[in-house]
């Protein structure tokens, strides 16, 4: 009785729906998921099985190839003469199942990673779109948070700025730049925030109150000489985002 080769199978026939659920996902989360086991297995089941119809319907239509499914069982089969018969069949058409499996191994990860890219490019993963909840990568929320894709195309932010207090030396102090670029680490946790045109003031000279002489930011922020500031998240105490988006004013008539 080999074991292995059911085993074996029972891996390629499921690799696909993994690789397919893999690329369609923009997860932040680099390290190991920890989605429930059940969950990720009925998922990668269903796009495996989904990927198996389309191909053995393309291959049927298209090149006149069948699945025979009485040999894919006697692979599956304990009895070793009804394994050995099967494997002499998938040798006779061996290079026909090897195109088969590495087309779809091929389709599996570039068919996801450009519907990911519609989705993204067209927005139509917004919490305010019809289809959002269907589209939306949930396991994203700074990518949403710090790239303004739940506006419209025609509304999206021209840039995004961050402000962030930071403590230094027990006193507290206020960044305020332009977003470039953000990473996370492993754990899908925001890492660094990559500013640029960063200005800083103590929280100490905050806006004065009403009855307090006003005074102008050039006054209270002072620049920060470079071109990219790298702000780690880990040592903000509180962070604003603001999207900001460029309009033309129209002269009154």
């Amino acid at each position: 009785m080999n074991i292995a080769l059911p085993a074996l199978i029972a891996f390629l026939l499921l690799l696909p729906g993994f690789i397919f659920r893999t690329r369609l996902k923009r997860s932040e989360r680099t390290s190991l998921d920890f989605s429930p086991f059940g969950q990720v297995v009925a998922e990668a089941v269903l796009w495996s099985l989904m990927a198996h119809l389309a191909w053995l319907a393309l291959s049927a239509v298209v090149f006149g190839q069948r699945f025979a499914p009485l040999v894919l069982m006697e692979l599956l089969s304990s009895a070793p003469s009804i394994q050995a018969d099967a494997t002499a069949a998938v040798a006779a058409g061996f290079s026909w199942i090897a195109a088969y499996f590495v087309s779809l191994f091929l389709a599996s990860f570039v068919l996801p990673t450009l519907a990911r890219l519609i989705i993204s490019r067209y927005r139509l993963d917004r919490s305010t779109a019809r289809l959002g909840p269907f589209f939306r990568f949930h396991d994203a929320p700074w990518y949403y948070l710090l790239t303004g894709a739940d506006f419209k195309q025609e509304d999206a932010p021209d840039f995004i700025i961050v402000s962030a207090v930071v403590e230094i030396a027990k006193e507290a102090v206020l960044y305020v730049g332009v977003l470039d670029e953000f990473f996370v680490n492993a754990e899908g946790q925001l890492d660094r925030m990559v500013l640029q045109g960063v200005s800083r003031r103590p929280m100490v000279a905050d806006k004065p109150g009403p009855d307090a002489p006003d005074a102008s930011d050039s006054e209270r922020f002072y620049e920060v000489d470079g071109d990219s500031f790298v702000l780690r998240y880990s040592e903000t105490i509180t962070l604003n985002v603001q999207y900001v988006k460029i309009t033309e004013e129209q002269d009154a008539p």
